[in-house]
Order: structure tokens, then C-alpha cells, then sequence
């Protein structure tokens, strides 16, 4: 099983637990970050990533280096959907949002604030000419 595909059948088993702001344990919380951390822990990854953040802001942390720092490497646009991709989403003003894709490759596993739990939601919409409606995106490097 690639990197890949692992990271997203990890995401796929913390469906179900509860959001939590800075959240880094499926027994108390996760948040968008925390889904990543505790999936790389899962498949035996680094996942020192950063918390401390706030809900909104304007500024964004240096998204691409953490990204190489932890194995992932960017996808290129017009490139093919693939399960364990890492989405980076703006899901409204000054809102940064990470997603991952599902072992079906056609869902996101993301912490959803509003709904208080880790859910799989269908991918959203692409804009035409593209194949994936997210700002970045990473895969891991296998």
C-alpha cells in the first residue's frame, strides 16, 4: 500500500470523533490539523506539526515548507485526484481549512467545526479547467 493510500485509510478510521480546536487526541478532539497529525502518527509519521493558531486569520503559516519538512511534496495543477492527498481549502474569509482525501479518492476526511465531528464529505466542485477545487495540494513521497 502506498504512503498515500495509508495516510487516507487512517484519516478514514478518526471518522466520528469530536472536534476540538487545536485538538491532537481522537479521545478528546481533533481539529483539521489534528486529523493530519494523528493520521501520520498512525502510518508511523512525523507529525510535529504546529498549533496555537487561531480559527481565522489573515496569515497563513509557510504551508509548503512544513509540507516538505514532512514528506509531502506539491501536487501540480490539472493533476489527477488521489486518495491520502493533503487539500488546503478556504472555506471563508481569513478561514484555512486542511482536508484529505478518502481511500475512494471521490470524498474529503476533514474535522468540520460546525458539525463537531471528523466527517467524509463529498469532494466540492471544481472550477472548470481544473481537476481539484483546492488552493494547494500535497501528496506524500513514497
Amino acid at each position: 500500500m502506498s504512503g498515500g493510500a495509508a495516510l487516507a485509510q487512517a484519516a478514514l478510521a478518526l471518522v466520528g470523533c469530536r472536534y476540538r480546536l487545536h485538538g491532537r487526541d481522537p479521545a478528546t478532539g481533533l481539529d483539521c490539523v489534528g486529523v493530519l497529525a494523528v493520521a501520520l502518527a498512525l502510518i508511523g509519521r512525523s507529525q510535529a506539526l504546529p498549533g496555537g493558531y487561531p480559527l481565522r486569520t489573515s496569515a497563513v503559516p509557510d504551508l509548503a515548507g512544513l509540507a516538505r519538512d514532512h514528506g509531502f511534496v506539491p501536487v501540480p495543477p490539472g493533476t489527477g485526484i488521489a486518495p491520502g492527498e493533503v487539500w488546503l481549502l478556504r472555506p471563508g474569509p481569513g478561514q484555512w481549512h486542511l482536508a484529505l482525501v478518502a481511500p475512494d479518492g471521490a470524498s474529503l476526511i476533514e474535522a468540520h467545526a460546525g458539525l463537531r465531528r471528523v466527517v467524509r464529505v463529498p469532494l466540492p466542485a471544481a472550477d472548470p479547467g481544473d481537476s481539484a477545487p483546492a488552493p494547494a495540494r500535497w501528496r506524500l513521497a513514497d
